[in-house]
């Protein structure tokens, strides 16, 4: 790699070990991956975030870092919601080491936003170089935004955090962004007796395509379904980036053809079969991060009923803050909604044997991260399903 002087005054250790050791990692990255210089980044979003996935040895790595990050940088999701926590059965032991991964980032300067939608607080442009860990919000920033990042590791992304650079490959080029497959989605309108389900979609879609950029045809989704399809193709495959005609703002760049490219069809039908019913004990929504437009939704359907099963709702504390009598609407049926954390990384879940979710990403994730049985359903199946039985 092709280093400026100051780059390699930092990789010689004049700013400090933590400096050098990031340092390092960034050009060991950057030669695996073929990159040759590093470039500024916009901002950085961190995961590695929750004790549940980062455990004792990754706290202690936290631990041993001494420097500050040089660019607007936020948090993923953690274990539990800090205020909420005795409130949702956390135990205290959990707690205690979560605040000192809490501590960490806050001396290390990292935002405590706590949360997997960066995009909703940090000002994100298109064209501008990133580096993201979250797998859902790198999904949203390169397909939804247009800006770009690769898929960062935890630590590789606080490394960038703490140079405000990273190494230059990827999707950060222009010839790394072109599609290679086509998926044609038949039957999906709007204004049906039955929402389209992105997120099943997107778990679907995300199988066929695994780690490359799939190319959408036969859709119009909007923001919020746009989130939910990316985060689903980036857990049940490792898409990072994607385009819908006539939507995404890169998809006008590329006209990709049949024959060239491979070419499939999911339908209606396929996702619908996804949909399966099954006795749950739990309902949990929010993964990624509801948006404002998705509690108000949620409140609309919740209005004058209560649950009859466990209902949790999962949002930024940036989100919640500033909509709060959507959350005390939610919360007036009895469901629960909390900021911080998601039912994915924190341990409580793992109290129910089977859950519902509305989430692609948690349909991919919660078997083998909470050890439940999961179904997938519509916002208002999950919210039919939490208040069946209520008469009024």
């Amino acid at each position: 790699m092709e280093l400026t002087r100051e780059e390699e005054g930092i990789l010689g250790g004049g700013e400090g070990e933590t400096r050098r050791r990031m340092m390092e990692l960034l050009v060991g990255l950057g030669k695996v991956f073929g990159a040759s210089r590093l470039i500024p980044v916009a901002s950085a979003q961190v995961s590695g975030a929750s004790y549940k996935t980062i455990g004792r040895w990754g706290l202690a790595w936290l631990e041993s870092l001494d420097a500050e990050v040089t660019v607007p940088t936020i948090l993923n999701p953690v274990g539990m919601d800090r205020e909420r926590w005795r409130e949702a059965g956390i135990p205290p032991g959990f707690a205690e080491n979560q605040e000192k991964v809490l501590e960490v980032y806050r001396r290390l300067g990292v935002r405590l936003e706590c949360t997997c939608t960066p995009y909703e607080i940090l000002p994100t442009r298109f064209g501008e170089h990133l580096a993201w860990a979250e797998s859902s919000a790198v999904a949203y920033a390169n397909s939804v935004i247009g800006a770009r990042t690769n898929r960062e590791g935890g630590p590789g992304a606080l490394a960038a955090a703490i140079i405000g650079k990273t190494p230059c490959y990827g999707l950060h080029l222009d010839r790394e962004r072109a599609p290679h497959l086509i998926i044609r989605v038949e039957g999906f309108s709007r204004g049906g007796t039955r929402p389209d389900h992105y997120g099943a979609l997107g778990f679907i879609a995300g199988k066929l395509a695994g780690n490359r950029i799939p190319y959408f045809r036969g859709i119009m989704p909007v923001p919020d379904e746009l989130k939910a399809m990316g985060a689903a193709m980036a857990a049940s495959g490792a898409v990072a980036l994607f385009h819908v005609e006539g939507v995404t703002p890169e998809a006008g760049r590329w006209q990709p053809e049949t024959g060239p490219l491979e070419s499939y069809i999911i339908t209606s039908a396929e996702v619908r079969d996804l949909l399966k019913g099954m006795e749950v004990e739990a309902v949990a929504m929010g993964c990624p991060h509801c948006s404002a437009e998705e509690l108000a939704g949620i409140a609309r359907l919740l209005r004058g009923k209560r649950v009859r099963k466990p209902l949790f709702v999962f949002t930024s504390r940036w989100v919640l803050d500033r909509n709060r009598p959507l959350v005390d609407g939610i919360e007036a049926s009895g469901a629960r909604v909390y900021a911080d954390t998601c039912m994915v990384v924190s341990p409580m879940m793992e109290g129910y044997s089977s859950v519902m979710v509305d989430s692609g990403k948690a349909y991919a994730y919660v078997p083998s991260l909470c050890g439940a049985m999961v179904r997938i359903g519509t916002r208002e199946e999950c919210v039919a399903e939490a208040t069946r039985g209520f008469g009024g």
